[in-house]
């Protein structure tokens, strides 16, 4: 069986210099949870000499139309991303604001180095939503699996720039989808063991034949893992494009490369309290 996310990192991290270039294989390491956001780490120092190509390369004014293209050149340029941080930064954490200086500011790669990142959606006609040139205010979240914590980083475009205004922690029970973001760390502690449709549909490449061959069909709910670039264990990620969410009960968890456009969804449907893995697409 096919993994759904095959790349090289190299090529990654060009086509990040550019656009909203990536790659597309297993992390050989992914962030680890900051819920302190002035102790994040600072690992722009140990990724190989590309970076320093990636830092010296202007981002393309056009990319400030487009929410992704400015964000994969900041979360790559080290420069670019100190300039687009509006400081002193407020971390609102519950009742308290603090204000986080330029000098406290650790460079801050989000999922670059995994080559995928994740995106949760109500429906098809949301998945549109990152394409708009129209939107000026969007929310990069942090999700702690382990914890039960989000962090939100809120970008608001102005004067034709994006820019960091404010990053906020929340608790699982007051984000946009507390629900599934509850069902989520048991989900994959267990390896969806329980929580899913046994034969599952599935829809995508032929897994077993042609690649280019689009079929639709079931498979051993047990294959689930076998379409997805790894299986989350502490965080995965949220871009929040000012979509509205609600409390459906209907999720499409995306698994998306980042420059080799290979895509697996995952569709969840609530019956009552619990969630439940109804398809996998494959793009």
């Amino acid at each position: 069986m096919r993994k759904a996310f095959l790349l090289v990192v190299f090529a990654c991290m060009a086509m990040v210099a550019v656009t909203t270039g990536c790659s597309n294989k297993k992390a050989e390491a992914t962030d680890s949870p900051s819920i302190d956001s002035t102790a994040m780490i600072d690992t722009a120092d140990t990724v190989d000499s590309a970076t320093e190509v990636i830092a010296e390369t202007p981002m393309p004014k056009a990319a400030d139309q487009l929410f992704d293209d400015f964000f994969f050149n900041f979360i790559a340029n080290k420069k670019l991303q100190r300039s687009r941080i509006k400081f002193p930064l407020p971390v609102v954490m519950g009742d308290k604001t603090l204000q986080m200086k330029r000098e406290q500011w650790k460079t801050d790669h989000f999922f670059r180095r995994q080559g995928y990142y994740t995106l949760i959606f109500d429906n098809a006609k949301q998945l549109e939503a990152a394409k708009s040139t129209d939107i000026d205010s969007v929310i990069v979240e942090k999700i702690h699996l382990k914890q039960g914590l989000v962090e939100q980083y809120w970008f608001d475009h102005q004067e034709g720039k994006w820019l960091l205004s404010q990053i906020r922690h929340v608790s699982f029970n007051d984000s946009y989808n507390s629900s599934f973001y509850a069902f989520l760390p048991k989900f994959f502690a267990s390896d969806g063991r329980g929580y899913i449709k046994d034969p599952l549909p599935y829809s995508g490449p032929d897994p077993n034949g042609e690649e280019t061959t689009t079929i639709n069909t079931t498979i051993p709910a047990s294959e689930w893992m076998t379409f997805l670039p790894e299986i989350p264990s502490d965080m995965i990620y949220n871009i929040l494009y000012g979509q509205p969410y609600t409390e459906s009960n209907k999720k499409i968890l995306t698994f998306r490369g980042l420059s080799n456009g290979m895509e697996t969804q995952l569709v969840f449907r609530r019956n009552g309290k619990n969630w439940q893995l109804v398809k996998i697409n494959a793009y």
